[in-house]
């Protein structure tokens, strides 16, 4: 079988922190320890792998970007791909990213960058590439947007069933998962990290990993439910952890934070990717307070690491966490901090949940399983006739 060339592309990697970047360093990573014919493109910082190039963009927070968004009218920018500082640096990362598309004949291209899949399939449509791109759809684009684009990997088969029921189904589409290495994010202790975190070794510690930011992510939600937490239950030795990106309503939330918790609380700041796995083996339960999700990367590194998860109650963290997960309504007040109380108390019962999300993950997840399903996409999506293949 001739071996596909094959890009991986994020214009945030090398100075975002998020899941999409993430994604993008892992898919790579395994596509090469596969021995595929695989480059990652990232929007900044060094190519310190031999399958890496860094394709320079106008960064979303840079000075450029805010000076440029300033010069055009509002009307055109939106009509340029420039509407916001993200747009701006998609855009930008996009048009720098063509050239070598074109000068590699890459086969595939796979972004979550929903601007950057956009810009590349115009492309091709215009003959300038040669490339067919894969939108893998984790940015929750609406479905307006989701009909222009011909090769859609849905994260979870909920999304799938979403677009098929509002009519924006294609034979070019498929569902398949983000992936885990299992090796890496497994069961542990990290006690040296607790240390540095000044958190006692019989300590109990809620782990979050999201952006800090209210929208979306509700950090500001899971911090009250904690202060409430700490009012019912003050005899437990309990700390939370906040580990996430920052965004413009970060330093509010950390002050807020800090009036509630005092020193429970430890937030942690673009924490280096490298030590993800220790944090996470630093932790009793893992909490995520979102009301809908297209599918955290944060939720399966924690399942894979054997934490119960205490997640709202909606099909996709459902289907990710199986038995490992405890669902509650994350709107109503009260619920999380009675989940979070319930399984602190119960040591047994934390422990075989934490075994049964671990195990889940294992059969779900494993990056073996999912490499499999991805490489078989994109064979359908390079074959001359890739409707036909698809069906």
């Amino acid at each position: 079988m001739t071996s596909l060339r094959i890009a991986v592309a994020s214009s945030g990697l090398g100075h975002v922190a998020r899941g999409i970047e993430a994604w993008a360093d892992d898919l790579a990573a395994a596509l090469a320890a596969r021995g595929e014919d695989v480059t990652l493109c990232k929007g900044a910082g060094e190519a310190t792998r031999p399958y890496e190039r860094v394709v320079p963009c106008l960064r979303r927070e840079s000075d450029g970007t805010r000076r440029l968004l300033k010069l055009l009218p509002r009307r055109a920018s939106w009509r340029l791909g420039l509407g916001s500082p993200y747009d701006v640096e998609q855009t930008t990362f996009a048009l720098r990213l063509l050239p070598f598309l074109r000068r590699h004949r890459i086969d595939v291209l796979h972004v979550q960058d929903p601007q950057v899949a956009l810009i590349a399939q115009r492309a091709r449509r215009l003959g300038l590439v040669r490339t067919r791109t894969v939108l893998a759809h984790g940015t929750e684009e609406p479905v307006a947007f989701l009909r222009r684009i011909e090769f859609l990997q849905h994260l979870a088969p909920w999304h799938l069933e979403q677009a098929r029921e509002a009519g924006a189904w294609k034979p070019t589409w498929t569902a398949v998962p983000n992936f885990i290495d299992t090796d890496r994010f497994a069961p542990g202790r990290a006690d040296e990290l607790r240390a540095e975190l000044g958190i006692p070794a019989d300590g109990l510690v809620v782990l979050t990993a999201a952006a800090v930011k209210r929208h979306h992510k509700r950090i500001d939600h899971l911090l009250v439910e904690f202060a409430r937490l700490r009012q019912v239950a003050p005899w437990l030795p309990v700390w939370l952890v906040v580990a996430g990106g920052w965004e413009t309503e970060t330093d509010e939330l950390i002050e807020q934070g800090t009036r509630l918790l005092g020193d429970r609380v430890r937030f942690l700041i673009r924490f280096p990717r490298g030590r993800m796995p220790d944090l996470y083996r630093t932790a009793d339960l893992f909490a995520l307070a979102s009301l809908f999700e297209m599918m955290p990367i944060a939720l399966i590194e924690a399942t894979a690491s054997g934490l119960p998860c205490v997640v709202h109650n909606h099909p996709i963290p459902e289907w990710m966490t199986g038995p490992g997960g405890v669902r509650v309504d994350m709107a109503a007040p009260g619920e999380l901090a009675a989940a979070l109380g319930s399984l602190l108390t119960d040591s047994v019962r934390r422990a075989a949940t934490g075994q049964a999300a671990r195990g889940h993950c294992l059969a779900n997840f494993s990056r073996d399983r999912v490499v499999d399903a991805i490489l078989a996409y994109y064979r359908r999506v390079a074959a001359p006739r890739p409707q036909l293949a698809t069906r």
